[in-house]
């Protein structure tokens, strides 16, 4: 006889609902199973026939990390193309080579942690790249179509599972994982929720992952803000993934907790579900989880919730159903559709800033190519390993002849003496096959180490002519004639061993420091000084050498022979992705660094007909005075070369826009941790001086005309249209953009909001009309007297055009709204942290889980304004709910000092708070503004008022 078959289990079955299936299999795990999911190296359950599983796989711009894959633009200038139709083409693309790649090696992962919907509110920010623009909206729409692309188009399972990243207000490298950015409810609501929230309400997202910065003196990695605001956007199960180690940080540098069993609890009862942490070895955050549990710190159903919507994802992914997984054979890799939908990409996002007539390039026109990335493809830390690669002088070349294009590439070229006469000296490599830093794919790039089969450098009398470059501040690169860079391994020797400086702590920059006659060559990787030891180079502690720097050749030089020569001087400067400014390291300056000034100027002294084409992260504060055409992009993919030259000999006409605010001075910029955007006036949103290029800005080499502007205001909002005509002589694209601004505001408003926009394609002399339906809230912001959103009654100007500046049309329509009420403080009191206006404060947590309060910055003197609150027939009696020491003092405008208020036995927990009253005199009533001024070490949550 044989045995009977067993039943299939339900959560086998592909005809059940997918909750019922969870349910299902979350009851056939062992506690100690259930524990080992919350890693993001899930183990596998072999009795139940469950695989391994990894959250999160970078595919930001393309699959990252894991090998060779099709490199697309940056995520900026992705935001820089306006068009989300090619964008979620872009993720389509990405998510089918995720895959394909994992249908060949099984560490890539099918859960991606794309994409940075962090908005680009401050352009000194070192992950710049990642995001999508300053602007909401289009951050919300670039992300939405991204991830639309990512999870495919079937009702059911998913190609992908996008993470969005970083939850929230996150926009500092700067001791990231222990400032606080203090961010009040209307720029909380407005600005920083926003982009998450349209994205995870389009239905595509699958989780988010937690920045580790805190947001009012909370870890984002324990903010209510995940279960009050994220999980009330959708009835999807969303997966909420820790950055890595984030969850060690809790005790480890912001110590929040005392203990990891507590911030461990912490996190996973706030909404977090899977930890990265400790890299691939999940013994620690098991061992954490466990103890917890022991403590009575969490519950087995606490556990279950996190896993519950770890197996939803899987399911979505088809992981249990590979017989109707509609993507379970996807191997598009690579392919021609690809390679053009990349070229594509990169041709879109190049943004033309100036052009006084040079442009397009006329045929028959001898070129020079000069600057420090004239002949590079450069990769940043969220790239995958090229296949191809273009760069401008290749593009060029291919376009014009390489017989019309003369190369300088603009480095200075020196020789380093040591102190006793010899020269630093590269030996001969030996012919041994290299591989790019990360082609063969790492769980952790951060953990690949230099390459120790190449001889160390030498001091000899024969010197090794090197190729210095400054990227700024000082930080300098150094390349061997055959094209590596110096680098130093674990060993501590320099070689020239890198095909590109990169990695988690760049190994290939130096600093040269004055010191006596000469300098020391600082290796800034470890710190160390250079020293020449018998057994080779080195990068150690001890007695340094002492450099004397012999320049063969300084690079303004070879531009100067090169430019003069030529017809048009195209001058490719910009940023390298993995030196001053990128993750973990901010920029300190908008301005281009000087070695690319000094190559800049020399070769418009030496040709007036000089175009400047930045290649770069983010924007610089350039002067475009005595340049004729300037234009840029982000670092473009494997296409860049090819898309900058066809954009520069007119084959496509440049169409991408500036998705954030190019400064013209580093005066322009507020402070880097400020975060109110509103009160700081920041972005285009709110910014009141003259920008170098607005937001929005981008030139064509056609013309466009703009008319008939009709507003037509419905019970359900309003719809615009205008039409939009080429009158130039060639086809291009224009991208139509649509703002809104309220024209009397009762509180601040921007000074014009994006509403919606359109790039479409025209030929010479055709017209189109764009249609818009904007809801009324479009028009509405968060009232804090009241804690929620509202549109107010009255006029609201409509401006369409091709920036945010270059406005063509304008029309301006009345809304009824829902007029505003004062704040009935004497019924309900005022939250401090709920003010119209501050100075000199910062909003810091009411308690570990929940609430907020205002302090004093630095203990000092600071002051909050809170308008048009009702103290009815009159107030006898004034509260205020605070911790530390110091005083509040109760004024209201107009008028004389209401009540003072000491706390004057401190109180050491500065989480017990204390509940002081005082009279008032007079018993005032009325409709007033009322001013809190909090002097002293204070955290003050709540003032009460008693009629």
């Amino acid at each position: 006889m044989t045995a009977p078959t067993p039943p299939t289990p339900p959560f086998r079955d592909p005809d059940l609902p997918f909750a019922e299936r969870v349910d299902d299999l979350l009851s056939r795990l062992t506690l100690d199973e259930r524990i080992g999911f919350l890693h993001q190296f899930g183990p596998a359950v072999e009795r139940l026939g469950v695989a391994a599983f990894r959250t999160g796989q970078e595919a930001l711009h393309g699959v990252a990390w894991m090998g060779p894959a099709t490199v697309f633009p940056q995520a900026v200038g992705l935001g820089a193309t306006w068009n989300e139709d090619l964008v979620r083409r872009v993720g389509e693309a990405v998510s089918r080579e995720a895959r394909a790649m994992r249908a060949r090696d099984e560490r890539v992962g099918l859960n991606v942690w794309s994409p940075t919907v962090n908005l680009l509110r401050h352009p000194l920010w070192g992950r710049n790249e990642e995001g999508y623009s300053e602007d909401p909206r289009l951050t919300s729409a670039i992300a939405t179509a991204y991830t639309r692309g990512l999870r495919g188009d079937h009702p059911v399972y998913w190609r992908t599972a996008p993470v969005l990243k970083h939850w929230l207000a996150h926009n500092n490298e700067t001791r990231r994982d222990t400032t606080s950015s203090s961010v009040r409810p209307r720029v909380l609501h407005e600005y920083d929720l926003r982009a998450f929230r349209d994205a995870v309400e389009a239905g595509a997202v699958a989780g988010v992952m937690p920045a580790y910065n805190l947001v009012n003196g909370r870890p984002n990695h324990v903010s209510p803000y995940l279960r009050e605001h994220l999980r009330t956007w959708t009835d999807e199960e969303l997966l909420v993934c820790s950055d890595a180690g984030a969850p060690s940080n809790l005790v480890d540098s912001e110590h929040y907790f005392d203990t990891h069993e507590e911030a461990t609890a912490a996190a996973l009862r706030a909404g977090v579900d899977s930890f990265t942490d400790h890299g691939t070895d999940s013994s620690t955050i098991v061992a954490r989880v466990k103890g917890a549990l022991e403590q009575g710190l969490l519950t087995e159903e606490d556990i279950d919730t996190a896993v519950r919507r770890q197996l939803s994802v899987r399911f979505r992914l088809g992981e249990f159903d590979p017989g109707r997984d509609p993507y379970a054979g996807e191997r598009a890799f690579d392919t021609p559709e690809h390679r053009a939908l990349a070229q594509e990409t990169a041709e879109q996002a190049v943004v033309l800033l100036k052009n006084d007539g040079l442009l397009p390039l006329a045929p028959g026109r001898r070129l020079a190519v000069v600057g420090l990335l004239a002949d590079e493809c450069k990769l940043d830390w969220y790239s995958g390993n090229l296949i191809h690669r273009s760069t401008p002088l290749e593009g060029l070349y291919e376009r014009f002849g390489a017989d019309r294009v003369e190369f300088a590439e603009g480095v200075d070229r020196v020789l380093l003496r040591t102190s006793d006469g010899a020269f630093l000296h590269v030996p001969p490599a030996p012919d041994v096959p290299g591989t790019a830093r990360g082609e063969e794919g790492a769980l952790d790039p951060a953990l690949l180490a230099g390459r120790t089969d190449l001889p160390p450098l030498t001091a000899a009398a024969d010197g090794t002519e090197l190729a210095l470059v400054d990227w700024g501040d000082g930080v300098l690169t150094l390349r061997a004639p055959d094209g590596r860079y110096l680098s130093v391994a674990d060993d501590g020797h320099l070689r020239a061993s890198a095909d590109q400086p990169g990695g988690w702590v760049v190994q290939e920059t130096f600093r040269l420091e004055p010191h006596g006659d000469g300098h020391l060559l600082r290796h800034l990787g470890t710190g160390h000084p250079v020293r020449v030891t018998p057994d080779g180079v080195r990068a150690a502690e001890g007695e340094p050498e002492v450099f004397e720097v012999v320049v063969t050749e300084r690079g303004e030089d070879a531009v100067t022979r090169a430019a003069a020569a030529a017809d048009v001087v195209v001058v490719v400067a910009g940023n390298d992705p993995h030196i001053n400014g990128r993750e973990t390291e901010d920029r300190t300056t908008l301005r281009l660094p000087a070695h690319q000034e000094r190559l800049l100027r020399a070769a418009r002294t030496a040709n007036p007909r000089t175009i400047l084409a930045l290649v770069s992260a983010y924007p610089y504060a350039v002067d475009p005075a005595d340049l004729p055409a300037v234009l840029w992009t982000a670092h473009g993919g494997q296409a860049a070369g090819t898309a900058l030259a066809r954009v520069l000999a007119g084959d496509v006409s440049p169409a991408g826009r500036l998705p954030q605010t190019w400064y013209a001075d580093d005066a322009d910029l507020p402070e880097l941790l400020d975060y109110d955007v509103i009160g700081g006036r920041q972005t285009y949103l709110y910014f009141e001086g003259a920008p170098l290029f607005p937001f929005g800005h981008g030139l064509s080499y056609a013309a466009f005309a703009y008319g008939e502007l009709t507003a037509d205001v419905t019970a359900s909002g309003v719809r615009v249209a205008f039409g939009v005509t080429n009158t130039g002589a060639v086809t291009a694209d224009e991208v139509a953009q649509l703002y809104g601004r309220a024209v009397d505001p009762s509180v601040p408003r921007p000074c014009r909001e994006l509403l919606g926009h359109r790039r479409v394609t025209l030929a010479p002399g055709e017209s189109t009309r764009l249609f818009f339906d904007l809801p009324l809230s479009a028009f509405a912001f968060w009232d804090v007297a009241a804690g929620r959103w509202r549109v107010e009654p009255g006029p609201y100007e409509l401006l369409a055009g091709a920036s945010s500046e270059d406005v063509r049309l304008r029309t301006t329509v009345t809304l009824e709204g829902e007029p505003g009420a004062p704040r009935p403080v004497v019924e309900h009191g005022l939250d401090a942290a709920g003010f119209d206006e501050q100075s000199g404060t910062e909003i810091v947590d009411r308690t570990k889980e929940s609430g907020d309060a205002v302090t004093p910055l630095g203990g000092k003197d600071g002051e909050l304004l809170y308008r048009r609150c009702d103290l009815g027939a009159g107030v006898r009696e004034v509260s205020v709910e605070m911790s530390g020491t110091g005083t509040v003092e109760v004024v209201l405008d107009g008028g004389p000092l209401l009540a003072s208020l000491p706390l004057e036995a401190a109180t050491a927990d500065p989480y017990a708070y204390v509940t002081v009253t005082a009279p008032v005199a007079g018993a005032p009533g009325g409709v007033r503004d009322v001013r809190l001024r909090v002097r002293g070490a204070l955290r003050v949550a709540r003032v009460g008022f008693t009629a």
